[in-house]
């Protein structure tokens, strides 16, 4: 017997309903409905409420098979969490250039190191795409952090791609407009990015 069986049988048996259980599991109704029609797993933390609700132990929840995919299912979901945390954690950190010396500009005598808010002698046209490309990806990055928990399929399969290809525009602008030590900032973030990504796999 599977576990959406077992659970079914086991309410059933208690004589309580998908909202009393939901309650006493501290989830939602639609993810008990989910587990009874054999659409979803729970957590280990609900799991282990399960068992201790209905008195039966984890083993005769899970044959070996589920007890495997739910581990893996979780490994999987904390591998996610860690990469976003990490990808967010990088693309905050571009803000830095608003305020750190990564940027050349022609002095009086000599090239001065300034941050990107002290930039004069660059065009506005080039001052601008700065600003926006390094604005955003800082505020991506605190979208990522800020939405961990969100399980929407587009969100989930875009919001690496799209913080890989701001990096890459970034590390782009700066390359092509001549400034080599925000280039290499960004490339360095980019390849943290990209090894985790390997990882990911």
């Amino acid at each position: 017997m599977e576990l959406h069986e077992k659970l079914q049988q086991l309410r059933k048996q208690k004589n309580i309903t998908q909202e009393e259980l939901a309650e006493a599991l501290y989830v939602s109704r639609t993810a008990i409905s989910k587990w009874e029609s054999g659409r979803g797993y729970p957590s280990i933390d609900s799991l282990k409420e399960i068992s201790k609700l209905f008195s039966v132990s984890i083993d005769e929840l899970l044959s070996g098979e589920e007890l495997i995919s739910l581990a893996e299912s979780e490994r999987k979901e904390k591998a996610q969490n860690l990469s976003d945390v990490v990808f967010g954690t990088l693309d905050c950190a571009a803000a830095l250039l608003f305020f750190l010396p990564f940027f050349g500009q022609q002095g009086e005598t000599r090239i001065e190191a300034v941050a990107l808010t002290a930039i004069t002698d660059i065009p506005v046209y080039i001052r601008i795409p700065y600003f926006v490309l390094v604005a955003l990806t800082a505020v991506f990055g605190i979208a990522m952090l800020a939405m961990q928990s969100c399980r929407s399929l587009i969100w989930t399969k875009r919001k690496h791609r799209i913080s890989v290809i701001l990096s890459v525009l970034c590390v782009l602008i700066f390359i092509l407009s001549g400034q080599p030590y925000a280039a290499v900032f960004m490339f360095s973030l980019l390849l943290i990015k990209g090894v985790l990504l390997m990882k990911l796999r």
